[in-house]
């Protein structure tokens, strides 16, 4: 890491390649499996997030090389949806916070405030040790559940504050 660079930055240097041929591996293997390139292009983005913890300008470019498509095109479909971060990785957990209606009602925008407070970071930041990412979602799905967090790819129903305390200090 340079003198200018903070740990949350990703390195896109020009010329430093930002997909390993594992991850171009991975990612051509779905070609034959969609009807055209353009088709593979939001699967790819899952398979760069998840190995990179964002996707960087530097691997839009590499993805567009890879799948002869555009980098704008790319981009466009990037940027359209919010799961995907694009300039700082994520922290090793991903904290959704459900401020859907039936969320907000049984206490999420609550649960959304004390982790701000707790962790003073804003929805969308992640904590300076690197191990959270906050995040408000819309909606999770789990109205019934209410309110919901969803943390990784785990969902928890009927969070308290001394629920979530429990849920996280239990997180390795």
């Amino acid at each position: 890491m340079n003198d200018k660079q903070t740990p949350t930055e990703v390195p896109c240097e020009r010329g430093r390649q930002m997909l390993s041929e594992d991850l171009r591996e991975r990612i051509r293997a779905y070609l034959p499996r969609y009807p055209s390139s353009r088709a593979v292009v939001l699967p790819a983005l899952h398979l760069i997030h998840q190995e990179l913890g964002c996707v960087s300008p530097q691997a839009v470019r590499e993805l567009a090389a890879l799948l002869g498509i555009p980098a704008p095109e790319i981009q466009d479909t990037l940027s359209f949806y919010g799961f995907f971060k694009q300039h700082k990785p994520l922290g090793k957990y991903r904290v959704w916070v459900c401020r859907s209606l039936s969320c907000a009602i049984c206490g999420g925008e609550d649960l959304l405030g004390y982790l701000q407070e707790k962790w003073q970071i804003e929805p969308g930041d992640t904590t300076a040790d690197g191990r959270f990412t906050l995040e408000a979602a819309e909606c999770l799905g789990a109205c019934e559940m209410a309110p919901a967090v969803l943390i990784n790819e785990t969902i928890h129903a009927r969070v308290t504050r001394e629920k979530l305390d429990e849920i996280l200090d239990q997180l390795p």
